[in-house]
């Protein structure tokens, strides 16, 4: 027992900067949309919010993993907190909302770098038997944070000011960095050898990617169909406030009890998963997570009442903990980490872009005809993909599944 512990003093470092961080993002979201509403007085203005991260990362992720790859990707990790901390310490200062979105945008390009990173450095200091429980505990940390983020930001706001929030939130930034200055450097790169950032490095980049996309087929296919299924998700949470509001008729006060209660729903769902994960194979909880979270979305898209909306938010809010702790886990023990950051970088440029059309697509669609008949197909066509996903992991090659019976246990 107590050597199992000793091997979780790392991980345990790693999870309470990432949660910390976590806290943070949230604090973050809560005040600038404040604040951006306050300078414009405009729901558009507050919804561009949803584009620029998207955006950004379209323009981004062409050559993120190119630079991560050969790079200490703990420094990176540093590097982009201290960054993140540094400009939102500076929007306060913003004149105007040109400035404000500039300063978005960097706060945006400091993401697209710590993603890569983080999960190219997890693989690397996690080890595979404990990346399960790794992955499930931080879902319970993000989904605490989706609790307490907000009620932090609200308690700080209300007793200080928006801007002053603003700074002791650079503060989590800043705590989240030194943390991992603790924690061990897994690379050894000779800086001599680290090829210069240019056009055609990021082609041959390209290439190696492509090529192990080529020969992994089934790991690619995975993943490609899980980021595809969640687009529709993504769609029809940026429709979220007016669906809820104006097609259910909830007041602002129910909205927020809605988003608190899904909120509980989650933090249960992970702190069940991270105390039974080794119970649960990876793939069932690809499987159950997405069927069942695609199921609590429908459930939202045929709603009446606060009661009904409840239902489903928290069956998704539950599940989804399941699927983001299995579908990372699986993809952490199969995708070599000297790729990785370009993998993972490729995969969120798709994304990106496709989440692009999406949210416009679906705000076209939403003037034209119902939101309602819109956030309806939307539910129904992902439970049907959801239901040809499961199939096609259920009934494919379990050698891509690390095998349940190497699982570290450990007593609680």
């Amino acid at each position: 027992m107590n050597a199992h512990l000793k091997g979780w003093r790392d991980p345990t470092l790693l999870l309470t900067s990432i949660g910390i961080s976590s806290i943070g993002d949230f604090i973050y979201l809560v005040t600038i949309n404040i604040i951006v509403y306050q300078l414009t007085g405009s729901a558009a203005a507050v919804a561009g919010l949803w584009i620029v991260s998207p955006l950004t990362n379209i323009v981004t992720k062409f050559w993120t993993g190119s630079f991560i790859d050969y790079r200490s990707k703990r420094k990176v990790m540093i590097v982009t907190y201290i960054m993140r901390a540094v400009f939102i310490c500076f929007i306060p200062f913003a004149p105007n909302m040109v400035v404000i979105y500039g300063i978005l945008v960097v706060l945006s390009v400091a993401k697209a770098f710590f993603n890569p990173s983080s999960m190219t450095y997890i693989a690397m200091l996690v080890p595979k038997e404990k990346r399960k429980r790794f992955n499930s505990i931080r879902s319970f940390a993000s989904s605490g944070a989706f609790i307490v983020g907000p009620a932090i930001g609200g308690a700080l706001i209300l007793l200080t000011s928006v801007e002053t929030t603003l700074w002791l939130n650079a503060l989590f930034f800043l705590i989240s960095a030194f943390l991992l200055i603790f924690l061990p450097e897994k690379e050894n790169i000779d800086k001599g050898t680290i090829p210069p950032l240019t056009i055609p490095q990021v082609f041959k980049d390209f290439t190696v990617v492509q090529n192990y996309m080529s020969h992994n087929k089934y790991v690619s296919f995975i993943y490609f169909g899980f980021i595809i299924i969640m687009i529709f998700s993504f769609a029809m949470d940026a429709q979220e406030v007016v669906f809820t509001q104006q097609v259910i008729g909830l007041s602002e006060m129910e909205y927020s009890l809605l988003i608190s209660i899904t909120g509980i729903g989650s933090v249960i769902g992970a702190l069940l998963l991270s105390i039974f994960s080794n119970f649960f194979s990876l793939r069932y909880m690809i499987v159950i997570g997405l069927i069942m979270m695609t199921i609590g979305y429908v459930i939202y898209a045929f709603s009446w009442s606060f009661l009904s909306i409840v239902v489903g938010f928290v069956i998704l809010g539950f599940f989804n903990v399941f699927l983001n702790a299995g579908i990372t886990t699986f993809y952490q023990n199969n995708v070599p980490v000297e790729i990785m950051g370009r993998v993972t970088s490729i995969y969120q440029l798709i994304q990106s872009a496709i989440q692009v059309v999406f949210i416009l697509a679906i705000g076209f669609t939403a003037d034209i005809i119902s939101l309602r008949f819109t956030i309806i197909t939307l539910a129904l066509v992902m439970l049907v993909s959801s239901i040809l996903f499961a199939f096609f992991v259920l009934n494919r090659r379990k050698v891509y599944f690390y095998r349940e019976d190497n699982t570290e246990n450990i007593t609680f």
